[in-house]
């Protein structure tokens, strides 16, 4: 009930308008995969290497390879680029003011994209892609930061899931939207590249309305008054005293800590832990498998008999989404930590029946269904914990002073990854078949025994209590090499 309080309309559309930046981040992932023979071609044609009357029945061409690679991957370059200065960029310019700047990246590169056609579109193409790659790799940084701050505690984690809600929603509208009747052929598919740039747009305008992050106005500029009325605005009637007192505490432990660097992250012990952290969850969520799933899953339900495989496959983004819904409830209720580490085993559990189903699909038909189901079990416990989790936890694991420095190298790493798998996967599919997934459930088994040991709970919990579980982490761990250490010493002693 105190939660609801807190839910005003100020709140609901703050967070809304944030999350657009990953309805677009999601949009883009995701829309470049329907119309990839579509536009092939039309690279084929423009580079002079395809014939324009039959360019699907063009034989792949090395180059053509090369350009469309390049037009897929340089979207996660552009993200890694800039998530080094997402941390300046918000403390220069503002959380709000930050997001307003960064869309006319969205909006230049999708612009781009949707005149490839009067242009060469290989490299309209390559360059939209790499401003949009820009844009959303500021906007995965600045978008967890600012819905961190402006959510009361009690519903930080259920906002928090919103990120990948609006990432899997813009994944399933791109999906839809790259049929073959609707966007995704000769005649459509600019507009098709280019659509995100409207909710870019919508993004903008709704930005004009949001109040900014009260934290940022105490901590950072001090502004006490401008701090509450923003809290006002984004809590309706609730006192705003309890919220400042708290801030006041931060910016004073801040203050002490100073301005923390990403050198100063990894060298300064009291951050070790927790940067570990930030820094593992986001490479549990980009080498759990889930590419590989939406790879494999048109192939797999071909093999089953599926009619039309590719509307099986927009199935399973239905199912991402839903169930990405169901994890905001389940965040607050059941934390942060139990829903990780049950979504990793479930991903092991499926990766596995996955891997068994592939092998033995040959010997087996009833071996396909045993496939789908994974692939569909796979997905649901994804969105439980490892899908969601990884983007609002970061934010909660640091107070204000490191959380700019952890947010930038976090959104790195992930980014990072992401091109590791977009440009490996292929080849390792090639060399490993069905047996591809045993990689990822030995990978799977790694990350839930980390997740076990080192993740703490977040839940409900203030920046400097969450601190204080890594201090006593870190205390244990030192009591018990002490320990060790007077055992060896000891069995030495008596052995001499």
């Amino acid at each position: 009930m105190q939660a609801e309080k807190h839910l005003t309309g100020t709140l609901v559309l703050s967070v809304f308008t944030a999350v657009l930046g990953f309805f677009q981040y999601g949009y883009s992932l995701g829309v470049i995969n329907a119309p990839q023979k579509v536009i092939e071609a039309h690279y084929g044609r423009v580079l002079g290497l395809a014939p324009a009357e039959s360019p699907r029945d063009a034989g792949p061409q090395p180059i053509l390879t090369m350009y469309w690679s390049f037009s897929v991957s340089v979207f996660a370059v552009g993200g890694m680029i800039a998530s080094f200065t997402v941390g300046w960029i918000g403390d220069r310019l503002g959380r709000v003011k930050a997001m307003l700047v960064v869309n006319i990246l969205s909006i230049s590169g999708n612009l781009l994209m949707g005149l490839a056609k009067f242009g060469p579109s290989h490299i309209l193409i390559i360059t939209g892609r790499a401003i949009t790659g820009l844009y959303c790799g500021l906007s995965s940084g600045l978008v967890p930061m600012y819905v961190s701050e402006v959510s009361p505690t009690a519903l930080r984690g259920a906002l928090g899931t919103l990120h990948q809600l609006a990432i899997v929603t813009g994944i399933l509208i791109s999906q839809v939207l790259g049929l073959d009747f609707l966007l995704g052929n000769n005649e459509m598919w600019p507009l098709l590249l280019a659509l995100s740039g409207a909710a870019a747009l919508l993004q903008f305008f709704l930005l004009l309305l949001c109040p900014e992050s009260p934290r940022y106005l105490y901590i950072k500029l001090g502004k006490v008054e401008e701090a509450k009325k923003s809290l006002k605005r984004l809590r309706g009637n609730c006192d705003p005293m309890k919220e400042i007192a708290e801030m006041e505490k931060e910016k004073q432990e801040a203050a002490s800590e100073k301005k923390v660097s990403i050198r100063q992250l990894f060298t300064f012990s009291k951050y070790r832990q927790a940067v570990i952290v930030a820094l593992m969850v986001q490479i549990s969520q980009q080498f759990s498998g889930i590419n590989a799933i939406f790879y494999y899953s048109t192939n797999i339900f071909e093999r089953a008999g599926v009619d039309q495989p590719v509307y099986a496959t927009i199935g399973v983004g239905v199912v991402n989404t839903v169930f990405t819904v169901i994890s905001v409830f389940l965040v607050e209720k059941a934390g942060r930590r139990p829903l990780f580490l049950s979504g990793l085993m479930g991903m092991l559990a499926s990766a596995v029946a996955m891997t068994v189903g592939l092998a033995l699909l040959s010997q087996f038909a009833w071996m396909s269904y045993v496939s789908m189901v994974a692939i569909f079990l796979f997905v649901i416990f994804f969105e439980v914990g490892p899908g969601p989790i990884p983007w609002f936890i970061v934010a909660e694991l640091f107070s204000q002073g490191p959380r700019p420095a952890a947010i930038a190298i976090a959104g790195f790493c992930n980014w990072t990854c992401n091109f590791i798998i977009g440009m490996c996967f292929q080849y390792i599919a090639d060399l490993c078949g069905p047996y591809v997934f045993v990689i990822f459930a030995a990978l799977l088994l790694a990350f839930f025994l980390f997740a076990y040991l080192k993740v703490p709970e977040t839940k409900g919990k203030s920046f400097e209590e969450i601190s204080a579980v890594f201090r006593r982490k870190k205390h244990s761990a030192s009591k018990g090499a002490k320990a060790m250490t007077e055992l060896e010493d000891l069995r030495a002693s008596e052995e001499a």
